[in-house]
């Protein structure tokens, strides 16, 4: 079977990313594109050969009836695509990262997760890197011993990457489950108001302790490690280690190493190539879930409601001068309350 697939907002160059990937997704083409800038539709069809062009992305999945969408929208209206979608009769949709900003819109999202019949999961697609994944497998056959600690960095802020940052931790211990989270934050430049509605402070800092003893240090933003010395760019410095009892395995962007039975081993690799087949995969794990109802979506809705849960509870934990339970309330106007206390 093929699937016929859409993307819902080109006129970024992260759309690019998502077409390009269809080279190597035998399943699904790329069938229409919607987004409301005339030109940008007609420039981006014209590249990628796309002749059913939308600037309504309603009209879109009512009359081509999609069976996957990549959704490149802005945060703030994702639920209004997901309901348009479910309404539709829409398949499934790869939605870009953050699934949210306030709390207000997660507890709108996950209302809608509990009465949604539609397959929704978050575009991280880093869970599917060649690299990554064999390493991912590496620590879930046990190769480095009992994970004891997950240290987790980008240079980009929480709104950017911080779901980035938090979906590799969980990968890399699917089991443990997050009891508590003790943060700080600084710098209001990233709580400005901006085009793409990427709300978050500066820098964020947060230590994570899960109930089976494992703990995890996230770092977001200006804070965040260096993984190449001589490049700044703030997208490129995504890493993550995990130390166990026995060893430990380290990805970065640009590089690996792991410490196996006493074994040291290190090497380099691209990361646009591997994040081609990194969106390939994800979008085929996609197709097996619309096949399969039992074939659940690493990167399904649920677990990004879960992640960003630990976005809000870092961000109270900051404003409260204090560590924050799981199961505490969540606060409202957390972004204005940020913006406050950190404008001052």
């Amino acid at each position: 079977m093929t699937y016929k697939c859409a993307i819902v907002g080109v006129s970024g160059g992260r759309a690019n990313g998502h077409a390009d990937a269809y080279a190597h997704i035998p399943r699904g083409r790329l069938a229409c594109i919607a987004t409301r800038n005339r030109d940008n539709l007609d420039a981006f069809g014209e590249r990628w050969s796309v002749d059913s062009r939308f600037t309504d992305y309603r009209d879109m999945f009512v009359r081509e009836k999609p069976d996957l969408v990549h959704v490149n929208t802005p945060p703030d209206v994702r639920l209004e695509v997901m309901e348009a979608a479910e309404a539709a009769g829409v398949g499934a949709l790869i939605i870009e990262k953050p699934l949210a900003i306030q709390a207000e819109d997660y507890l709108a999202i996950l209302e809608f997760s509990r009465r949604c019949r539609l397959k929704v999961a978050i575009n991280h697609q880093l869970h599917f890197h060649p690299r990554r994944k064999h390493l991912q497998e590496l620590v879930g056959e046990g190769a480095i011993g009992e994970p004891r600690f997950i240290d987790a960095s980008a240079r980009m802020n929480m709104a950017y990457q911080g779901t980035h940052v938090l979906q590799s931790i969980a990968a890399f211990h699917p089991l443990g489950v997050p009891s508590a989270v003790f943060a700080q934050v600084s710098g209001p430049n990233g709580l400005q108001a901006s085009r793409r509605n990427h709300y978050a402070p500066d820098a964020t800092a947060a230590t994570i302790r899960y109930e089976d003893g494992v703990s995890a240090l996230l770092r977001c933003g200006t804070n965040g490690a260096y993984v190449l010395a001589d490049d700044e760019r703030v997208n490129v410095h995504k890493q993550l280690t995990v130390f166990g009892a026995e060893g430990h395995v380290h990805w970065s962007m640009w590089g690996w190493e792991t410490l196996v039975r006493g074994r040291r081993e290190r090497g380099d690799h691209n990361y646009p190539d591997e994040d081609i087949l990194g969106q390939a995969a994800m979008t085929e794990a996609a197709f097996d879930w619309l096949e399969d109802d039992s074939q659940l979506h690493p990167l399904n809705l649920d677990a990004a409601l879960r992640d960003f849960h630990i976005v809000l509870k870092a961000y109270m934990s900051a404003l409260q001068r204090k560590e924050e339970t799981l199961a505490s309330e969540l606060q409202p106007g957390l972004i204005d309350a940020l913006r406050k206390a950190l404008s001052g």
